[in-house]
């Protein structure tokens, strides 16, 4: 069984694991872990080269795999959602895509916590995929966008095998239209997938389709707007100090505002809540 880059887990609470040779779920229990989790959303503790060269070598043995970043918004719709957080505690990576979660975990035990940022991920996978040889896709976005970003990865990655693109519709997809989907997808060959939903629909569109679909499935949220050039990226100064939130928030005011004001201020509570728990805990023992 292929190893998880897990940061620990809540003593005593399963978590699922997708068994290949049955194609079920089966439930572990994840006892002592190095690291702590992060209000019970397990965040892998990893880099860019591990997320790479997992996803090489799963994308080699046709594997379906999933992976996801989490900012602030996906730990606390997770922290809200048991249902929603169980599903992503049984993705193959969680990644810490912001700095106010790696801060996090560095709190909570993992000193050597680092950003592992969705937009750049996608670029060292299509940079790997480029040389590799390994065909990709692109799930999601609008028209445009969709259209701009297919554009810009050809001249980015020259000679990089784009085997499948679909821009959904706003809208459930009938079972017939899903099926048809899960078809093309297959048919292509694509071995990274990668889906610009948004969270949370993108996680679960990749939870309903694993072992539909024999390929590495990365839900990248933004980096398809950003790496199109249909939205602007927050300069990497505030990137490194946690500020990219204000940049998204002055770009986007009323999509934005009611999730960081409901968010922001809970995280850091709920955050400095498990910090004081476990050093309690940590004291007592």
């Amino acid at each position: 069984m292929a190893q998880k880059w897990y940061v620990g887990a809540v003593a005593g609470e399963p978590n699922l694991h997708l068994s290949k040779e049955r194609n079920t779920f089966q439930a572990h229990t994840y006892r002592k872990k190095p690291m702590p989790n992060l209000l019970r959303l397990n965040v892998a503790c990893s880099s860019y080269d591990q997320v790479v060269e997992k996803c090489v070598a799963w994308s080699h043995k046709n594997e379906s795999r999933c992976l996801t970043f989490s900012a602030v918004h996906m730990v606390m719709e997770a922290h809200d959602k048991p249902d929603y957080r169980s599903k992503l505690n049984s993705l193959d990576m969680v990644n810490p895509d912001g700095m106010p979660v790696v801060w996090a975990l560095r709190m909570l035990g993992c000193k050597t916590a680092t950003r592992v940022y969705g937009p750049d991920a996608t670029v060292c996978l299509l940079k790997a995929a480029a040389e590799r040889g390994i065909p990709v896709g692109f799930y999601g976005g609008s028209g445009a966008t969709l259209q701009r970003l297919v554009e810009q990865v050809k001249v980015n990655y020259p000679g990089i095998q784009i085997a499948y693109s679909f821009s959904p519709p706003f809208r459930k997809l009938t079972p017939e239209e899903d099926t048809a989907i899960v078809n093309e997808i297959n048919a292509s060959g694509a071995r990274f997938i990668f889906v610009g939903l948004g969270c949370p629909k993108q996680e679960e569109w990749m939870i309903n389709h694993r072992e539909r679909v024999p390929a590495v499935l990365l839900a990248v949220g933004a980096a398809f707007d950003f790496l199109a050039g249909t939205k602007p990226q927050a300069p990497r100064w505030m990137m490194r100090s946690g500020l990219e939130w204000v940049f998204r928030l002055a770009c986007e005011p009323r999509r934005l505002a009611g999730r960081y004001f409901k968010h922001n201020p809970r995280f850091i509570a709920l955050v400095l809540r498990q910090w004081v728990t476990t050093r309690r805990l940590a004291e007592a023992n």
